[in-house]
This record gives C-alpha cells, structure tokens and sequence, in this order.
C-alpha cells in the first residue's frame, strides 16, 4: 500500500475505534481531532509485514507541556489493510483504554494506584489499563496477569527512566512459549533495555504453545497540578485524581482478552 493508503485505513480505524468510547473523532490532515483539545497522530511506521502502526495520543494539541503519548502496535490479517485495521483495534483495547481512563476517571477502563498503595510506583499515581491476552493456550499466562502486580517489580527502574515531569506512558509486551520469549517495556515509545530485562526476570508462565500479552501504564507524577491534563475534553478543572476508583491487579484483563472488544 501507498503511505496515504495506509493513512487512510489507520485514521478510518482510529475513528471507528475510538466512536467505541463515546469519542466522537474526525480526520483532518494528518491528525484525527477529538473532543476538546484531543487528538491522534499518526507517524509512518514501514514494515515487511505491513502490519505496525505508530499513534500518538494527544492531550493538548498544540501545547508542548503535555507530552504526546506515543505508542505502536502490530496486527495479524491476510491483508495489509486487515493488519493495519487490527493494529489500531489492539492498540485502543490497551493504550486508548488506559488515556479514556485518564480523562473520565470512572474506573470503567482502567484501575488506579495510589504513590504509597500496593502494586503501584512510589511517587507516581498509576493508571493501568486492560490486558490484551492472545494466542494459543493464553489461560494461565492470562490468570497470572490477574493475581500479580508487575509495577512494583519494574519500579525501581521506571523511575529512573521516565523523563517527563508531569505525565509518561508505559508499554509492557511479554509472552511466547518456554525457549522463546520476549519481554519489551516502552517508556514514552522507547524501548528500556533495563526494564525489558526486569520483565523477563519474572515468573510469568511460559508454556508450550504461543501466547501473549500487552498492557498499558501511565504515571501522573505526585503532587503536580494535573489540572490541564484532565481538563482536555472540557471547559473547567477536571475532578482530583485521588477521587478515581481503586481496584486489584487487572481486574478486568478479561473485558480486553481477545484482540478486540
């Protein structure tokens, strides 16, 4: 496909995807504009298998005190549009899911952890959001996800690599099968070499067959007026954060098991 074929599917998936969340977003150029000062770019991603996606989600169009949250995603098909379409359908299950639960702060989509609460990272509120488990024999990989806290294990390497003062997002890839597993952590889209190694290191099931897993994390730095942060698809200051629900370790990794919802 050209590259603004590929535009085309990706915004027109971003769109759909998105209408999911009671967001109403529209194409115009090369971002897709949403409520408010949201929106979604879209950086050129080639691949061999033509199936990678690069989104960024933005909170303040045009404000550089807001990071855009940048994330990519990979999607299976016999097409290249059928990747690119379900690229963009795992990267709104996981990482649109967690920033819908920024804004709304509901606990629909996402749990919360408090800087001093078990499962989160010391001196950030977390907002982790569901787990996309996939593949072949993914039940015990996907029960393991729901009875442990990963955050805590990373912690003390994320906080040494987050490098925006308000607000970062957190990628986590891990899965595979015993003798050939992977484990990737993205900070702010980069890959952290260190963390990757952390999340390896843990004891999360390998078993015979493929399977997978992807979950999304961002940290809102303690004490940091998080006002234009949660304001961006309204007029007024957002309510507190510390008012957002509070749950368990993925309790509703199920809701986002399969690659779509």
């Amino acid at each position: 496909m050209r590259p603004q074929e590929r535009l085309d599917v990706i915004q027109r998936s971003v769109v759909r995807e998105m209408a999911g969340y009671g967001r109403r977003f529209t194409v115009d150029g090369a971002v897709v504009r949403g409520p408010g000062t949201t929106a979604v770019a879209v950086r050129e991603h080639p691949d061999a298998g033509g199936g990678h996606v690069d989104l960024g989600f933005v909170l303040h169009l045009g404000r550089s005190d807001t990071p855009v949250l940048w994330d990519c995603a990979a999607g299976l098909g016999k097409t290249e549009e059928e990747k690119l379409d379900n690229a963009v359908r795992m990267w709104a299950t996981t990482t649109a899911a967690t920033v819908v639960e920024l804004l709304d702060r509901r606990g629909e989509h996402g749990d919360h952890y408090g800087p001093d609460r078990p499962g989160g990272v010391p001196g950030w509120h977390a907002v982790q959001g569901p787990a996309c488990v996939f593949g072949f024999g993914n039940e015990a990989l996907a029960d393991w996800l729901g009875g442990n806290h990963v955050l805590p294990a990373l912690a003390p390497i994320l906080t040494s690599e987050l490098d925006h003062p308000l607000l970062n997002g957190v990628k986590l890839f891990l899965g595979g099968r015993a003798g050939d597993d992977v484990a990737e952590v993205r900070v702010n889209g980069e890959v952290s070499e260190a963390a990757s190694a952390a999340l390896r290191a843990l004891d999360w099931p390998r078993g015979e067959r493929l399977a997978w897993a992807r979950l999304y994390v961002l940290l809102l730095a303690e004490g940091t007026d998080t006002a234009a942060v949660r304001a961006a698809e309204q007029d007024g200051p957002g309510l507190p954060v510390a008012a957002a629900p509070q749950e368990g370790p993925l309790r509703r990794w199920w809701a986002a098991r399969r690659a779509g919802r």
